[in-house]
């Protein structure tokens, strides 16, 4: 049988709650019976709630998965967490079979979920679209591997490369088509991050459940509309408090800038395990050496004035060698707009 269509369909299934289930991976399950008749699916919704393997076979009253398939494209857990392991409920079921995109890189399952089936007689077949399933769970991956947060950068600009104008004039480069985008793209992460720049410069709103807020010196009005609504920190050179539902932390300091080790180290022990840094080029520039991914929106326009401010702006390099290089991943469109998805190459 050919399983790469149900695969895509595990994938699918998924995607439908992305940003809901961290620091959990995005799962999608789908049963056949012993005839190859599909009859059940399930997903992970939310950390907490059932594995997809569980919500899928749940649905089953009858004994109707019985010597059946499941599809699901991460390997199957094999301990007692917030729920009981998923592969003793597929040996309990009866299924014959158990296809997986990809292997759980998190150490406590690590092949054991795979073992604990073999060794009750189910067949199992591995890596079916293995490198669809580790992109969409790419944050779980990285969390899981290094203890780090997945950190992206979205910026928009002009063909030239320019996210405003001298004088800071910014709205809009893109169309309202691309926003909208933006507001799908901040739902897969946990948290935002942005600066006393941007928001000085802007006032924007960034509807988010958490918001990472760099203001070294304070500057920005706690009445600024970025600060109504969401869970904020905000580091800062000076003070360690909560005052009005604001988390202010103290932070070290590096060539007169807040230390970003320090930042991304802190924000990960808060449990935030994946960002989306929404600023202007400075920061934006300086995040690159941690960069996981980039989403990069770019409108037919040209300000050709080299004054206007540029999208990745930190530093002079007189070596072109000396550049950040990135692979491609996609290319969108949002008309008239384009979105490129990159990746940095030394972390692909």
């Amino acid at each position: 049988m050919q399983y790469n269509v149900l695969m895509k369909k595990c994938i699918e299934l998924a995607r439908q709650v992305e940003g809901n289930t961290s620091p959990n991976p995005l799962v999608g399950c789908v049963i056949l019976d012993k005839d190859g008749n599909e009859i059940s699916t399930g997903f992970h919704a939310k950390y907490g709630d059932n594995h997809a393997e569980r919500d899928a076979l749940l649905k089953l009253k009858n004994g109707e998965e019985k010597d059946g398939t499941l599809i699901v494209n991460l390997e199957p857990c094999s301990h007692f967490g917030k729920t009981p392991p998923c592969a003793d409920l597929i040996i309990e079921r009866g299924i014959k079979k158990v296809v997986i995109g990809m292997r759980d890189v998190n150490p406590i399952v690590a092949g054991n979920g795979i073992k604990k089936l073999k060794d009750a007689g189910i067949e199992v077949i591995e890596n079916v679209l293995e490198d669809e399933c580790r992109a969409l769970n790419e944050i779980f991956i990285k969390n899981m591997k290094e203890k780090k947060a997945f950190i992206a950068i979205k910026t928009a600009a002009t063909l030239d490369g320019k996210i405003a104008t001298h004088n800071g004039s910014s709205k809009w480069i893109t169309s309202e088509k691309a926003r909208e985008e933006v507001k799908n793209i901040r739902k897969r992460y946990d948290a935002i991050m942005t600066s006393s720049s941007t928001i000085l410069a802007d006032n924007p709103t960034m509807a988010h459940r958490k918001k990472i807020i760099l203001d070294r010196e304070l500057k920005t009005n706690l009445k600024s509309t970025i600060y109504r609504n969401g869970e904020i920190y905000l580091f800062n050179a000076s003070t360690d408090k909560l005052q009005d539902g604001i988390n202010f932390i103290k932070t070290p300091v590096k060539n007169n800038k807040l230390d970003l080790d320090f930042i991304l180290k802190k924000v990960y022990e808060l449990g935030i395990m994946s960002i989306l840094i929404e600023s202007g080029g400075r920061l934006n520039g300086e995040a690159l050496r941690y960069a996981d991914k980039i989403y990069h929106f770019i409108a037919p326009k040209i300000t050709g004035d080299n004054s206007s401010k540029s999208c990745f702006n930190y530093r002079q390099i007189n070596d072109i060698n000396d550049s950040f290089n990135f692979e491609i991943a996609s290319v969108e469109k949002f008309a008239p707009d384009i979105l490129l998805t990159y990746y940095p190459i030394q972390k692909k």
